[in-house]
């Protein structure tokens, strides 16, 4: 059910710090994505670590899927706009996420899952956000959370947003998920041609968009489909003010940095090269 809410004001707007463009890879078996959020980004953009975004109707970008692979030390939030993905991991969960619905698995000390389509055909599109864990967590329990369409919080603004809250708060509603410490804010906003949406934030917080269809203005600048706005960390500004020149979608993310050290190998994130090289042992030890 979507709620009508008024409109928060932000009364001085972040601007836009840098445009990035981000690198098409390939990961999983051979799935094609745009990888808008690399490794170099991770202090700027902390507690965030990577976002791919992907889409695609041709099956052989996507259908090989990513087989079992391990990770530890952070969470994953895969949000699927169109299409279905099955997941099974070694703590025992199995789920499928399908159109407008989000996977949320905090690998903790160690999970191993494979995430593969369970679709043959048409288009599958999405992201997935990879949310650091503040080194007290990194071992804790693995958990994992499905949530259905139906299930994620939907407003539409008095100016004509169309917000999803997938994670955090925005004009008083509540999302799907709540983190005390990164805490994360994660909207999928659409709005039509000169619909504008203001967003709270507070001042410590990294916060970027990436926009996915069309292509909008933040405090002037301009920004276009497939772009990530790095948007800056002003000294009084509280929120974000973003306008559509077209009929537009796009998420926006925002945290609380950790200002902890990073240590990736892959697909274990941890604070320390040591804990790195344990993570490695206890994989090959069959221990996730």
């Amino acid at each position: 059910m979507t709620q009508q809410v008024q409109s928060d004001s932000v009364q001085h707007a972040r601007g836009v710090e840098r445009l990035i463009n981000g690198q098409f890879v390939m990961d999983g078996a051979g799935v094609k994505i745009n990888r808008v959020l690399t490794q170099s980004l991770q202090r700027r953009l902390d507690p965030f670590l990577m976002l791919d975004a992907f889409g695609s109707d041709k099956p052989g970008d996507y259908i090989a899927g990513f087989p079992e692979h391990p990770h530890r030390g952070f969470e994953t939030v895969s949000y699927m706009i169109h299409g279905s993905m099955k997941h099974r991991d070694s703590a025992g969960n199995e789920g499928l996420i399908t159109d407008g619905g989000v996977q949320w698995m905090t690998a903790g000390r160690g999970v191993a899952h494979s995430e593969m389509p369970a679709q043959t055909g048409g288009l599958m599109e999405g992201f997935q956000l990879w949310l650091n864990l503040p080194a007290k967590d990194k071992m804790t329990a693995p958990w994992y959370r499905d949530i259905p369409q139906e299930e994620v919080p939907q407003f539409e603004t008095t100016s004509g947003a169309r917000v999803k809250v997938i994670a955090g708060t925005s004009h008083g509603v509540h999302g799907a998920v709540q983190r005390a410490v990164t805490e994360p804010l994660y909207l999928d906003i659409e709005l039509p041609t000169n619909a504008s949406f203001d967003q709270i934030l507070p001042p410590g917080h990294n916060a970027f968009i990436y926009v996915y269809r069309g292509q909008v203005l933040v405090d002037e600048q301009n920004v276009p489909q497939t772009r990530m706005a790095i948007l800056k960390n002003d000294a009084g500004a509280d929120g974000v003010q973003i306008v559509a020149v077209q009929p537009s979608r796009l998420i926006l993310i925002a945290g609380q940095p950790l200002n902890e050290p990073i240590a990736q190998y892959g697909p274990f994130v941890m604070n320390t090269h040591d804990e790195i090289r344990q993570a490695v042992e206890d994989f090959r030890a069959g221990a996730f």
